[in-house]
């Protein structure tokens, strides 16, 4: 793809100065291997809503789903500050073209998930969203969003970063001239990717597009894309891809020796008991579909969904 992927970021996690101690949280991958295939747009709550650096913390208080937003010592309530400021900032967002968002964790504005929320009592239960996490999901409820603490857990990270250059080649799609051969021809070069995430939404998202001339095409986007996001939010399995790798297989049947067969179902083995990442079975796959020349397989992004570089589908 020529165009980076254009991803929202917490503006502290790429290494700006601009915690409410004045220093930073560099996410090394995060600036210098993922940003080589990303356009970063950075944010930072506090200090963009005006307040200024360094700067006293805050802390969420009250109820967990409308908290309110106060300085840790003078108790200053600066909610509606804040709220209005994410409000204007989403709205603006929109113009970003954003293929997704990632939040630094446990912060009161832009915490996504397990963000401290202190009762009456003063004691604190993790289970709040920062303000602006809450007002940007609410605002695109199909962008995918991810922590930078959970991004450390290689399949979160794989998961995410496949959701979002999908998402990308999705919005490039869709972006071509408006017809439902364009969604045709996406869904199937990203069937098998599907698959992997949810043998599920394969076959519901399959008769939609059967269906499609029965349907009004926004109405078709809508429903497809909306299919599309729910399915990538389900994580891949080691089954999943097993039940994959074995329909990829099925293309080769005529073409495999029995040798090739049979070193393919014990590479398949070794992944299925951990001895081998998923990237040795896809390296064999990938090779006898260049030796085969499968003009299916060659379309499907479930072979190659994310740049090499980024050294993927390498855990157990």
């Amino acid at each position: 793809m020529e165009d980076l992927v254009r991803l929202g970021i917490s503006a502290c996690l790429l290494g700006e100065n601009v915690r409410w101690n004045g220093g930073h949280k560099l996410d090394h991958f995060l600036r210098d291997t993922l940003g080589q295939h990303v356009e970063y747009i950075t944010v930072c709550p506090e200090v963009e809503a005006g307040f200024g650096i360094p700067r006293e913390t805050f802390r969420l208080v009250g109820d967990i789903e409308n908290p309110r937003l106060v300085k840790t010592k003078s108790q200053t309530d600066h909610t509606d500050q804040m709220l209005q400021w994410a409000k204007n900032r989403v709205k603006g967002l929109e113009k970003e073209n954003l293929c997704g968002f990632i939040f630094k964790k446990d912060s009161p504005s832009s915490g996504l998930m397990r963000v401290k929320v202190y009762n009456e009592k003063g004691m604190p239960e993790k289970k709040g969203v920062g303000l602006f996490a809450r007002a940007f999901t609410n605002h695109f409820p199909l962008i995918p969003v991810e922590e930078e603490g959970r991004l450390h857990d290689p399949r979160l990270r794989e998961n995410f970063i496949e959701q979002i250059f999908t998402f990308k080649r999705w919005r490039e799609k869709v972006a071509e001239k408006p017809g439902i051969g364009n969604v045709v021809d996406f869904h199937t070069r990203n069937k098998l990717l599907i698959l992997s995430h949810s043998p599920e939404y394969g076959r519901s998202m399959g008769k939609l597009v059967a269906g499609a001339k029965q349907m009004g095409l926004d109405a078709f986007y809508r429903q497809y894309e909306d299919q599309l996001i729910s399915a990538l939010r389900l994580k891949p399995t080691v089954k999943k891809h097993i039940n994959v790798l074995q329909h990829i297989m099925g293309y080769f049947k005529e073409q495999l020796s029995p040798d090739e067969k049979k070193e393919l179902l014990e590479i398949f083995d070794q992944y299925k008991k951990g001895y081998a990442p998923l990237l040795v079975p896809m390296t064999l796959i990938n090779h006898y579909v260049r030796k085969y020349d499968q003009p299916y397989l060659k379309l499907q992004s479930y072979l190659n969904p994310h740049p090499v570089e980024l050294k993927l589908r390498t855990y157990t």
